[in-house]
């Protein structure tokens, strides 16, 4: 994600509280404002935040910080992603013409794939 110029992180928390607490702990994120909320299990004591940060330090920061608020029992970064990250990951595959391949019109029945597309798929 780039914002103004600048690229960032940007994760996935899953924090997790006890049932009747999830209302309470909904309200402290909120009121953190260093994440937004997208999802709210109530039954299975879950609630899913994405946080941002110029750098994992910062990211991590606010995990920290997530853990910390009353009530939670655990923040937990479920998923990162860097667009720095992600374009050198693309100059890579792109050297051995692995998404072009993918992209062309192929049948699928002549592709393997072996779980990768850095590793040729």
């Amino acid at each position: 994600m780039e914002i103004k110029g600048e690229i960032m992180n940007i994760s996935s928390i899953i924090v997790k509280a006890r049932q009747e607490n999830i209302d309470d702990v909904k309200k402290s994120l909120e009121e953190t404002g260093i994440c937004d909320i997208f999802f709210t299990d109530k039954e299975k004591g879950i609630i899913i935040v994405t946080i941002e940060g110029k750098t994992v330090e910062e990211e991590i920061e606010k995990v920290r910080i997530l853990e910390g608020l009353p009530k939670v029992i655990s923040a937990d970064m479920h998923m990162s992603y860097c667009e720095e990250e992600l374009e050198e990951m693309m100059k890579d595959i792109d050297k051995n013409g692995s998404l072009q391949e993918i992209n062309s019109n192929k049948p699928i029945e002549e592709i393997n794939y072996y779980g990768s597309l850095k590793g040729k798929y």
